[in-house]
């Protein structure tokens, strides 16, 4: 793959150099030419992977209750306060998600021509596999454009997005009707089903015994035949897993109340979540680093050969930098201070016992919110008083610091909220110029705890906190589990869990907690409010903290950090303005 990625790269300086050559070179080659060029046609594909939606930095999540910018050019601020519209949505997928899907288009229309060997057990082998990642990849731009465009028209009508399985030329009708919501659903899953039948389960090094059948009939009866088209060589390339976390994805998103009239049940949910659940032993296969798989980057020794950690289901290149750290450090760690946790994310981890800090039960200190929290508070954000960086140097946000991390003191650089972001950082790194350490940085594009949770989501609405469904354990079994792994709740058997497993309803607010807690600053929290049909407009809060003359701490809340100006009709997204004008067909969802 990095290989067709160098070729694509040159291949526009080679046709700029078309005098060089006899004859001279066309600049634009058409798909008849992948016939008998195998790595011309892989660069189709590679185009659908260059493409890919994931974001490496916790963008969107400062358009939440999770978190605000202090860049004040940042355009998800500017969406949060009043600026989002049709003509102007950070959070379209439209034109990047329909690029990719018509180089897959034209893959797949030509997959078959191509010889990929002149074997034939190596040619169907490299065919299968190719066009089981064109179908998975197809499913996952999909699943994006759904997340983002898809929603309720001024009719009441639920709609998807235009379903395009064949790929367009100038002769092409692009007026296209949107697809039902249900239609879309149908279409991801096929794709992803087709990617399953083709696609091993996941890159490794096969032995004879695990050759499939339908190979083997083929005369492929040597495990390194198998491994030439599947090996661990090609991890990191779209695979049976992958296409099954995708399935899982979909059907929550149209299960979710924001969707629920597109059909899918929890039930079906569930059962997508537990099919790759099931396939590390279930619960028992949580990894117990999975929450902070971000600092375990260097335990890793495969990367090399595109090995990932066991949370890992997904992931992006490994990056050497400290690009992260530069942009989110504190300031007097040579930092920006960009992502500013909110106030309202730090009242939602829980104590060490396990209780939300607005129960009696829980012993909050307001005097010193910071102690005996959820060990995960400090994992993840930088509060007043923390270590950060190489020399684990105290970081102060009180009115009382003498250094621009003071909350509010120097615009663009300090927080707005008292709060630092901690992680995806590695402390290690120090931006300084004269030092410039860098560490391993890599983009999880799906974890196995984003499965759990939503198999724990999903069972609870199905089948109650302790119903199993056709599987051996439970959104409680899995909510304790990840409650475990975090270290809260050990010492009192986790009362405040015991005490609400009864309850679907508070069952649902503390596996909803537990998901905002464990993938924040993931990009996750923005689509998950909209898809449980939550308000958008909770103000962003942060807290002052002063020091009197006695040594007490002094915290006062500050209530209105960022005021958010959304409006009802934005649980659901714009189709782009621009493409409604150009098309009659497209409809637009309702108040945009």
């Amino acid at each position: 793959m990095k290989n067709i990625f160098k070729i694509l790269a040159f291949l526009p300086i080679l046709a700029a150099c078309d005098d060089l050559f006899e004859p001279a070179l066309e600049n634009n080659r058409d798909e008849e030419a992948m016939y008998d060029e195998p790595g011309y046609a892989q660069g189709f594909l590679a185009n659908a992977y260059i493409l890919l939606p994931y974001q490496s930095s916790p963008e969107s999540d400062v358009a939440t209750d999770d978190a605000v910018s202090n860049d004040i050019s940042n355009s998800y601020l500017k969406m949060a306060t009043g600026a989002w519209a049709a003509d102007n949505d950070p959070m379209s997928q439209w034109q990047g998600r329909y690029n990719a899907i018509q180089y897959i288009n034209l893959f797949l229309e030509n997959v078959d021509k191509v010889e990929w060997s002149k074997e034939e057990k190596f040619d169907v082998m490299f065919n299968d596999r190719l066009k089981g990642e064109a179908y998975g990849l197809r499913a996952l731009h999909m699943y994006h454009l759904l997340r983002a465009h898809g929603g309720k028209t001024s009719d009441g009508s639920l709609l998807g997005i235009p379903i395009i399985t064949e790929s367009e030329n100038f002769g092409s009708d692009f007026n296209h009707f949107r697809g039902t919501y249900e239609e879309c659903v149908a279409s991801i899953m096929n794709d992803a089903d087709e990617a399953i039948r083709l696609l091993p389960l996941e890159y490794k090094t096969f032995t004879n015994g695990e050759i499939p059948s339908r190979y083997a009939e083929l005369g492929v009866s040597n495990a390194s035949d198998y491994n030439r088209v599947c090996g661990e060589s090609f991890r990191g390339l779209m695979n049976g897993r992958i296409a099954a976390v995708i399935k899982a994805q979909t059907a929550i998103m149209a299960a979710s109340p924001a969707f629920e009239e597109s059909g899918v049940k929890w039930e079906t949910a569930a059962g997508y979540a537990a099919d790759v659940l099931n396939q590390i032993g279930g619960v028992a296969g949580l990894d117990p680093q999975g929450g902070i798989w971000y600092v375990n980057a260097d335990n890793v020794t495969n990367y090399g050969t595109g090995g990932s950690p066991a949370e890992i289901i997904w992931r992006g290149s490994t990056i050497n930098d400290n690009d992260i750290e530069t942009e989110n450090f504190p300031p007097s760690l040579y930092g920006k201070g960009r992502v500013n946790p909110t106030q309202n994310l730090v009242d939602a981890f829980p104590m060490l016992n396990g209780y939300p800090i607005s129960s009696e039960k829980a012993m909050y200190d307001v005097n010193n919110p910071y102690v005996d929290r959820d060990p995960r508070l400090s994992h993840y954000i930088v509060y007043n008083g923390s270590a950060q960086g190489p020399g684990d140097s105290e970081i102060i946000t009180g009115s009382y610091g003498t250094t621009t991390d003071v909350t509010n003191k120097e615009s663009g650089l300090s927080t707005r909220t008292g709060y630092y972001l901690r992680k995806l950082t590695r402390k290690q790194c120090n931006p300084n110029s004269n030092s410039n350490t860098t560490a391993i940085h890599y983009t999880a594009r799906i974890r196995f705890t984003e499965l759990f949770l939503i198999y724990a989501e999903a069972a609870n609405e199905a089948w109650g906190p302790t119903g199993t469904g056709n599987n051996g354990y439970s959104a409680y079994d899995v909510i304790k589990a990840i409650r475990q792994r975090a270290g809260i709740g050990l010492e009192n058997g986790d009362e405040y869990l015991e005490s609400v497993k009864g309850s679907k309803e508070l069952m649902r607010n503390l596996i909803r907690n537990e998901r905002r807690l464990e993938l924040c600053f993931e990009n996750f929290r923005f689509w998950d409010i909209r898809r449980w049909n939550l308000d958008l407009n909770e103000s962003a809060k942060g807290v002052l903290i002063d020091r009197n003359p006695d040594g007490d701490m002094e915290y006062t809340e500050l209530p209105s950090v960022e005021v958010r100006n959304y409006k009802d009709y934005m649980i659901y997204g714009p189709v782009p303005y621009s493409e409604t004008q150009k098309w009659s067909n497209l409809i637009q969802n309702r108040g945009w």
